[in-house]
């Protein structure tokens, strides 16, 4: 019988989850909107039901012996999402245990959105073999997983990582979190329509974004606009770039990675996020580590990434166990 595990990533807007097998074959997946069922317990009920679902899109017999989970502020030590400010729902929820009511004897496992991304660059994607590297998502939000000596860096309660809230600019943008200035309200889907909106405040040239308002600009179209030559997409991302950059060199001091991997929404700019970060970084780098730490965009980000990501998370915990 063929083991599957599923893997579920918890998203701002959207939750993905598919039947995965140990060698990152995706035999069946799905997806719910994260912000249509405003109680938590609804949208757990319609989570599992479409977990439980995917089974019947599978041919052979097979067997679900885990659970991997990724969410942002999710604590891979007690299973909870804990006051994630990107979310719809708020406050400290018990995702693994109530997520077990739904499936009686299944291991299930949480961590941070960005950890799970770790993991499966890690074992899917362009980290095979490395130690030491970094995964920044760069989604509705901004997060980091990063592996030092082969094992993700969770800190003592599971929260290491919160790349998106260190302060790139005392007295910035308004965070989600409460403060101002935090990196992903520059480095992030939202950031980025933050910084379209204030250049075309500032310019008077034309634009293709001029026209879209707010709630309906996405990050996909500002990429689009970049590709067809838009200069505000373009500087836009210049912009993105410049602020990631010097977050990165600095982490870099901290962590001296082999490789720094760009995932999630942002990172399907290609070289418009990918050469100004680039720039920058090694502008601002120690000498020490100049030329040494590669930048690259993550090999498992394609439209299957958070299952996989997710995935990797349950089977790296089986065979733990």
């Amino acid at each position: 019988m063929k083991k599957l595990v599923a893997g579920i990533d918890v998203g701002g807007t959207n939750s993905v989850f598919g039947l995965v097998d140990e060698t990152g074959k995706i035999y069946a997946e799905g997806s719910i909107s994260s912000v249509k069922y405003k109680d938590f317990d609804v949208y757990l009920q319609v989570l599992c039901d479409g977990v439980k679902s995917l089974s019947v899109k599978i041919d052979e017999p097979h067997e679900v012996i885990g659970i991997g989970v990724g969410a942002p502020m999710g604590n891979y030590y007690n299973g909870c999402i804990e006051n994630a400010s990107n979310l719809v729902w708020q406050g400290t929820l018990p995702f693994a245990a109530k997520t077990g009511v739904h499936f009686p004897g299944i291991p299930i496992v949480l961590t941070n959105d960005a950890n799970a991304a770790a993991i499966g660059e890690m074992i899917y994607g362009g980290a095979k073999g490395m130690k030491n590297f970094v995964v920044i998502t760069l989604g509705t939000g901004l997060g980091g997983g990063i592996v030092v000596n082969g094992e993700v860096l969770y800190g003592h309660d599971g929260f290491a990582g919160e790349l998106g809230h260190i302060i790139v600019t005392v007295n910035g943008r308004e965070c989600g979190c409460g403060r101002r200035g935090c990196l992903e309200t520059y480095a992030s889907a939202t950031g980025i329509k933050r910084t379209v909106y204030k250049l075309l405040a500032d310019h008077i040239g034309d634009s293709a974004l001029k026209n879209i308002s707010f709630n309906e600009l996405t990050a996909e179209m500002i990429t689009t606009a970049a590709i067809k030559g838009d200069p505000i997409a373009i500087e836009a991302y210049r912009h993105t770039g410049e602020q990631l950059g010097r977050a990165l060199a600095d982490l870099v001091a901290i962590t001296v990675p082999e490789a720094i991997f760009l995932f999630g929404g942002l990172a399907k700019a290609g070289k418009y996020i990918l050469e100004p970060t680039r720039q920058v970084m090694e502008e601002n780098m120690l000498f020490l580590w100049r030329g040494k730490v590669a930048l690259r965009l993550s090999e498992i980000n394609d439209k299957n990434a958070a299952v996989l990501g997710a995935s990797a998370l349950a089977w790296k915990t089986i065979k733990e166990q």
